[in-house]
Parts: structure tokens; sequence; C-alpha cells
């Protein structure tokens, strides 16, 4: 006899599979930036930076919004057992996504120009219709990685993924390497590296079609003749689900590209206007844009804590058990709350030797303290709009992110002209706070969990606080005289792992988690060594 599956389960290593493939690809996409910038230099990393908000977009279309809801009509579909409207909703799904993609290929590509001039640098516009072609190759990987997810399947979605950004990577370095080893010009440099993209994408089609070659798949999901007429009804359905939910899970998962595309559009532009010369321009924006990996690594702790939460909160709530969901959300936010405090304040107290390990000098690094902060907003934002969109809450998370960029663009404008590149980092702390908060109030009258408790706060502000006085005076036994890169890497790592140390241990020690919550953790089993013995169960 087949074995049983129980469902609950099933879905939870579904989501967990996903949650891992998404963790490495974050880990991925943070690291390879820094051997980049390595590599081309700080105006090199500003050409890349220019572009990468239009392909992150891209991505965000191709794994988030689109492939949930696909997965989740099909889903429902095959469980009524009606073939050919499975069949019709991958058909329908596709034709939209395609004409979706189309129409976003003409505007960036025919619109290159234009959006190079915007940007203050002509330069930009081939870089733009490189990645443009992205747009085109997304529509297939949404369908099909939708189907799989729809069926239960997630390993296709998850190597998809990993295969994608790990051929992308590969191709960046490769061609950076080799374009600059022939001396070829910093935008034809940063075009090879756009070119990762399609790459990638291209390799991510390949993945997904092996797997519907090998499992013999092609004829379950073929569209069969006089099905569209049959459903035409059906069509306008599925047609809305995709427009209204498809695009607001995309829209929420752009937050942070919202940010990065407000500062590609407007900051060296007003950094130029504002008398500096386009060559130091360009220059401090590639220094700025150092920020971006900075952020990604100290987002990975705190999220890769949280979102192992998600599916245990997905599966509280199909439970029906109100008390224990609370509890889940709770330990999530209050996970994404202390670990992205301590990441944010802990790399603002490491900064200048960290910047130095990893981009040479200490260039920026004022600067680059203030972004570390945008940690903790990132943190708690992503962990909130996970869970109202796991509470079936979509429209409020998106109309937030939206928000992100007209509020950062016009925020750039009124900073950048009097501070500088330190301006764009307060009005990104500035415009992060202000959707958080947004996020917070809506959250609160939707779920209706208390606020924590003042014993919460004040353990994790001391834990703070000891934290980064520890590091400060870790740092000044070193001395402040310049040092070179080998010394500076062994203050951060040795810094990193003694001041985590000390902020694990008096969050831990605080009894600010109980011992079953920390078992819910990665890792948990260690942490759980930390509680005093008096205190352990």
């Amino acid at each position: 006899m087949k074995k049983s599956v129980n469902p609950s389960k099933a879905l939870f290593r579904g989501a967990f599979i996903l949650m891992l493939a998404a963790l490495m690809t974050k880990i991925l996409s943070a690291f390879y930036r820094i051997p980049f910038q390595n590599i081309v230099g700080d105006i090199g990393f500003y050409i890349y930076q220019q572009i990468y908000p239009f392909y992150g977009i891209a991505i965000v279309l191709s794994t988030t919004g689109f492939p949930v809801v696909i997965s989740k009509l099909y889903a429902e579909q095959k469980q009524k057992g009606d073939d050919d409207r499975s069949r019709l909703l991958l058909f329908v799904s596709f034709l939209y996504l395609q004409f979706f993609g189309f129409i976003c290929f003409v505007i960036l590509y025919f619109g290159a120009d234009r959006i190079a001039l915007w940007m203050n640098d002509p330069h930009l516009s081939i870089l733009l219709r490189v990645v443009s072609i992205v747009f085109l190759l997304f529509p297939i990987m949404s369908v099909l990685r939708g189907y799989y997810q729809g069926i239960g399947h997630m390993v296709p979605t998850a190597l998809s993924q990993v295969g994608e950004q790990t051929t992308r990577v590969v191709t960046i370095l490769f061609l950076a390497y080799l374009f600059m080893e022939k001396g070829y010009s910093l935008y034809l440099v940063g075009g090879g590296a756009m070119f990762g993209s399609i790459t990638g994408s291209m390799i991510s089609g390949i993945i997904l079609f092996m797997f519907i070659w090998i499992r013999k798949e092609w004829k379950v999901i073929a569209p069969r003749r006089g099905m569209f007429q049959r459903y035409a009804g059906d069509a306008k359905k599925i047609l809305k689900a995709l427009v209204y939910q498809g695009l607001t899970i995309c829209i929420s998962g752009m937050f942070m590209i919202f940010i990065q595309l407000a500062d590609a559009l407007n900051l060296y532009s007003l950094l130029v206007e504002s008398g500096i010369e386009k060559d130091l321009a360009k220059s401090l924006k590639g220094i700025f844009d150092r920020g971006q990996p900075l952020i990604q690594l100290g987002t990975i702790a705190a999220a890769s804590m949280s979102l192992t939460l998600v599916p245990l909160i997905t599966k509280e709530r199909l439970s029906a058990k109100p008390e224990s969901l609370h509890h889940k959300i709770q330990v999530a936010l209050k996970v994404s709350i202390i670990f992205g405090l301590g990441a944010s304040s802990g790399l603002w107290a490491i900064i200048r030797p960290t910047n130095t390990m990893l981009f040479e000098n200490e260039a920026g690094s004022a600067v680059l303290g203030v972004l570390s902060f945008v940690i903790l907003f990132t943190s708690l934002a992503s962990t909130i709009i996970a869970i109202m969109q796991g509470s079936g809450v979509l429209l409020f998370p998106a109309i937030a992110a939206l928000i992100i960029f007209p509020l950062k663009y016009i925020l750039n404008c009124l900073f950048v002209p009097f501070y500088g590149t330190m301006g764009a980092a307060i009005a990104s702390l500035i415009s992060l706070g202000l959707v958080t908060a947004l996020l917070w109030i809506q959250f609160k009258k939707t779920v209706g969990i208390s606020l924590f408790s003042v014993h919460f706060w004040k353990t994790v502000i001391i834990a703070t606080a000891a934290m980064v006085l520890f590091l400060k005076v870790y740092l000044f036994m070193f001395g402040t005289d310049g040092y070179g890169r080998t010394e500076a890497a062994f203050q951060s790592l040795s810094g990193v792992i003694a001041g985590g140390f000390v902020f694990l241990l008096i969050i831990i020690r605080g009894k600010v988690f109980r011992e079953e919550e920390l078992a819910l953790f990665p890792f948990g089993s260690k942490l759980i060594k930390l509680i005093a013995r008096k205190d352990r169960k």
C-alpha cells in the first residue's frame, strides 16, 4: 500500500525547502558583490548597481507573487479533479505573464535612452537593454514554478532558484575579471555582468524543463483544443487573481528594490547638480552602494531565524489554534527585532574594519554605519509582510511598499544637496522607518496581538548597549591609526564572534526566549546551553 502523507507535514516540508532555497540565493546575492567590487572598483560597482534594481524587479516577478498565486489556484483545481481547468490555468497564466513581460521589455528596451538620461548617465542605456531581455524569460519560469509548487513538489523550484543565482554569480565574476584583464571600459564590464542575468534565467528554465522531460509531465500541462472557449468565464477569474493577488505579493516583495531604484534614478544626478565632479560622484555612489551587500549580509541572520517560523505560523493558522498562532507570531517578531537590532548596532560598531576588510579601504564608513540600521527596519518589515500575507492580507503591504519609492525619491531631493550620500542614507532610514511603522500599526489591527513587555525592551536595550560598548573598547585596544586589510579582517571577524556572544548571552540569560522557543531555531540546542543551569527545565 502507498504510504499516506500528512498534508500539514507536507506543507511544512515544502515551505521549509523553499525557505532554504531563498536563504541560499540571498547568501549568494550578498557575497558575490564583494569580490565584484574588488575587481571593478567603486565606479564599476556604481555602474552595476544603477541597473541592478531593474533585474531585481524581474527576479521578484519570477520567484514570489506569480508562482505563489498559480500554485494556490492549481492546487485548488486539482483537488476538485478538474483536469481541463488546471490546464487552462497554466495556459492563461502563461499568456498573461508573457504579455506583461513583453510590455516590461518594450518599456525598458525602447525607453533605455530616456531612463539613462533620467539617471544623468547616457552610457547606461546599453546595460538597460541587456537586462530588459530577462522580462521575456521570466513568464515560463513563473508558470512552471507555480505548477510544481501547486502539486507539492518544491525541489524543482528550489533547484531552479539556486541554479539561476549560481550561474549568474559565476558569469558576473568571470566576465568582470576577463574584461578588466583585457582593459575594456567599465560600462562594457557592467554589460558583461548584466549578461549574467540572462545566463542565470536560461539555466533556471533548463532545470525546470528537465524536470518536465524526466517526469514526462508535458502531456499533463499542455493545453487542449477548444479548452479556452469552453471555460472563457474561468479565464477571467484567473486573470483577476493574477492581477490582484500576484501583483500585490510581488510589489510587497520589492520594498528594498524600490529604495535602490530611487537611489539609482536620482542620487548620482543630485550629487552632480550639487557641484561634485562626475567621476567623483560616480565613485561616491559606488561607495554608498557598498551598503547593499552589508545590509543583505546583516539581514540574513534575522531572516533565517524569523522566516523559519513562517511555515509554523501557517501550520498553526490552518489548524485553527489562535493561542498557539499568536505565540508563534510573537516569537517571529521578537526574532526580527532582536537580531535586526543586534546586527544593525554590531555592524555600526565595527563598520571601519569591516569596510576595509571587504572593500579594501574605509571610504564612506560613516555613511555605511548609518545605512547599517536599515537592517533593523528590513528585518521587521519583511517579517510583518510575510505574516500578513500568510493571514490573507495582501493589499496593505503592497500599498506600504509602493509608498517607499516616492518617499525615498523626495527625501533624497531634500537631503542629498546638503549632506551628500549621508543625506541619502538618512532618507533611507526615514522612509523605511515610516513604512515599517505603518505596517506595524495595521498589523496590530489585523492580528490583534499584545505588545512586548517592558522587560523585553529593557533586556534588548541593555544587550545592545553592552555589545556596542564592548566592541568599541575592543577596537580601541587595537588603536585608531591606519591598518591593513589582514588586521581589519581579524578585528572584524573576532569582533563579530565576541560581540555576538555578549549580545546573545544577555538576551538568553535575560529570559527573552523560553527554552521551547529557542528549540525552534537553527542551532537551537546550542543556544539553550547559554541559559543558566538553574533556569533550564
